[in-house]
């Protein structure tokens, strides 16, 4: 690949290391990139008010493709630029789905309002019993009715003890075109994106004002969400520990986000 003219990353697994922290070496190569005018953005399955801590760590702040796709969000501004949302009819038919195709399993929502902790607008709502899957829980418990009432960026299928993966593959049998199945974590947690969202769209919202083409674009992810953007691409790098979906959709293999993978690319062109 001749210079890429942007630069697309996950966050999790991929630019942070395990201590969800971006290391020296990966802040200086990502720092002259964007010092020689080419563009870097953030690709996550993390919704806008998990992004200010990236930033911190990154010391700058870039155009953030946040809810696999679904929104576009700038921190520089703390705006929501754009959403892209599941109606509250498909929202119905697939909560319905979830439920009889995985017993048990917990709901939640994601929301947008204008920016990233817009308290008009409850940002992460579940129905009641949700076990959340990450450590830093923040969600507000509503009736299921509440639940399903307004359109959201993503719906969350969450069952603990049980892999994403299997819980994926009973799902993928019941929902055809209401949306679209991914997860970021192998833990019993899948999300339900609007139909043809993925990051690979996200970024290419940003990138066509720029005149930017997905050829001179490089990405970097690890799991199964990362896997539209690593193909579409022109070059897709799959970091050394990473799903083996995402090592299967790369067309390249970095080392691990503990050794800094996302670095030892970049540095072909810059440093």
């Amino acid at each position: 690949m001749t210079l890429p003219l942007l630069i697309a990353s996950d966050v999790d697994g991929t630019l942070l290391d395990d201590d969800e922290k971006v290391s020296a070496r990966t802040r200086a190569a990502v720092t002259a990139a964007v010092a020689a005018d080419t563009k870097f953005v953030l690709a996550t399955g993390r919704p806008p008010r998990w992004v200010q801590p990236v930033v911190d760590e990154l010391g700058f702040a870039p155009m953030a493709v946040c809810a696999n796709g679904a929104v576009i969000y700038d921190p520089a501004t703390d705006r929501i630029v754009s959403a892209r949302t599941l109606t509250t009819d498909v929202l119905g038919e697939l909560a319905d789905i979830a439920t009889r195709a995985i017993p048990g399993a917990g709901l939640a929502v994601e929301r947008v309002g204008r920016s990233a902790h817009d308290a008009a607008t409850p940002q992460f709502v579940s129905s009641p019993g949700y076990e959340h899957a990450w450590l830093n829980p923040d969600n507000t418990e509503v009736s299921l009715e509440d639940l399903l009432s307004a359109p959201a960026v993503k719906l969350l299928i969450r069952k603990a003890g049980a892999r994403s993966a299997d819980m994926a593959a009973e799902l993928v049998k019941h929902v055809v075109s209401q949306g679209d199945i991914t997860y970021s974590t192998n833990n019993g947690l899948v999300e339900i994106m609007p139909i043809g969202i993925s990051k690979a769209t996200g970024v290419a919202e940003l990138a066509g004002p720029l005149g930017i083409a997905a050829e001179e674009i490089v990405t970097f992810g690890d799991m199964p969400n990362d896997v539209p953007m690593l193909q579409w691409a022109g070059l897709g790098v799959a970091m050394g520990h990473a799903h083996p979906d995402a090592l299967a959709a790369a067309d390249e293999i970095t080392s691990t986000n503990n050794d800094d993978g996302v670095a030892r690319v970049l540095e072909r062109w810059w440093m």
